[in-house]
């Protein structure tokens, strides 16, 4: 998808793919296919690029900081991704600055997992793991002493630490998504609602139903200042919890384009993935403003189903003959179940209409609807 915004701004991209039949490598021409944890592949990918961005957090620290070192522009830099990469270096950095967060502290063992729980007012509690998690992995909400085992027990295999948080509890989740150049320039995007399934991004709404205009400002006023903080360039989502007593507590943070922001490809007069290359050239940024009230971005999971996992484009006829008015993108990913392999975006005047039309077609595509293999 960024390569889709590049093609437009004629930018030529370089690509380094972990295999060569991946999303990316289908599209963007000669990928270099290596591993990102090696120094020696991303010297060679590096070599006579204006700058170096990412489309995941996983790029070892040490790396870009020596590619830095280097003379090659990492954006984000690595004193700025670092606090996506370690969720402790986050809290403790967020902490700092005063951003408003779950409660929470580094555990070494169940012990301390049990006093923290009984700090914040007992279990439940979360236990995340510092580094690697994304889409509901790494991640445990626990109700016991018991249930801490297995959190620990990926700890103790992998050499990452546990960070535990209180539960909150929170009305629905927001996430706040802004651009920033090396020269300071911030474009801020509506801040939205999104739904999780199962630890995985489902449904986004733009801008986020009934939310108190006090209460998105002050979101979007804390992505800035993070953005600011942190010196991020690039696209920052800053993945916060509503709470039912009328807060917002940062959750997470994301250095990249993000599932947030996908309803702005369509939705939104220049998408995250534009902006994020305007910002990392240091380019003036593209207008966030909504091109309709409302933008849904439903995502296409892969299910169950012989019909989608044959023929997942058998899908097309019927969604867009029945919504002409639809977006949809597929990401050339084998399906398999509960993985993300596209997604669907409506747009329009009437809220209710807009997320009928796309969770009906994501739907269709699922083959929750009894879509016949084409």
């Amino acid at each position: 998808m960024m390569a889709q915004a590049a093609i437009a701004l004629g930018v030529p991209i370089r690509l380094l793919a972990e295999g060569p039949d991946v999303s990316a490598a289908q599209v963007v021409r000669d990928p270099l296919v290596g591993d990102y944890r090696d120094l020696a592949t991303l010297r060679t990918v590096a070599e006579g690029c204006s700058v170096v961005t990412f489309d995941h957090e996983h790029v070892p620290t040490e790396h870009l900081h020596t590619l830095t070192e280097e003379g090659h522009a990492c954006r984000p830099g690595p004193d700025a991704l670092v606090h996506a990469q370690d969720k402790s270096v986050m809290r403790a950095r967020l902490d700092a600055l005063g951003v408003p967060s779950p409660r929470h502290r580094v555990v070494a063992d169940t012990a301390e997992a049990v006093a923290f729980a009984a700090s914040v007012g007992g279990f439940p509690v979360v236990l995340k793991t510092t580094r690697g998690g994304y889409d509901g992995k790494g991640v445990w909400v626990v109700s016991s002493e018991d249930d801490c085992a297995d959190a620990f027990a990926v700890a103790e295999s992998t050499g990452v630490q546990i960070l535990a948080e209180e539960k909150v509890d929170f009305r629905r989740e927001l996430s706040a998504l802004v651009a920033r150049s090396p020269s300071g320039q911030v474009a801020a995007y509506p801040v939205v609602e999104s739904v999780q399934r199962d630890g995985v991004c489902w449904e986004v709404t733009a801008p986020a139903p009934d939310l108190d205009e006090t209460l998105a400002v002050e979101a979007q006023r804390i992505a800035m200042r993070v953005a600011g903080e942190l010196d991020v360039t690039g696209i920052l989502a800053v993945e916060m919890f509503e709470t039912t007593d009328g807060r917002v507590l940062v959750n997470e943070l994301a250095m990249r384009p993000h599932n947030t922001g996908h309803w702005s490809m369509d939705g939104a007069v220049t998408g995250q993935f534009e902006n994020h290359l305007r910002a990392v050239l240091d380019l003036p940024l593209g207008s966030p403003a909504p091109r309709a009230p409302w933008t849904v971005m439903v995502n296409i999971l892969g299910g169950d189903h012989g019909a989608v996992s044959e023929n997942l484009y058998g899908g097309y006829p019927h969604a867009f003959a029945r919504d002409p008015g639809l977006k949809v993108h597929l990401y050339g990913k084998d399906v398999k179940p509960g993985r993300k392999v596209g997604h669907v975006t409506a747009y329009g005047d009437d809220l209710d209409d807009v997320r009928e039309r796309a969770r009906h077609a994501a739907a269709w595509f699922r083959g929750d609807l009894g879509m016949e293999s084409a």
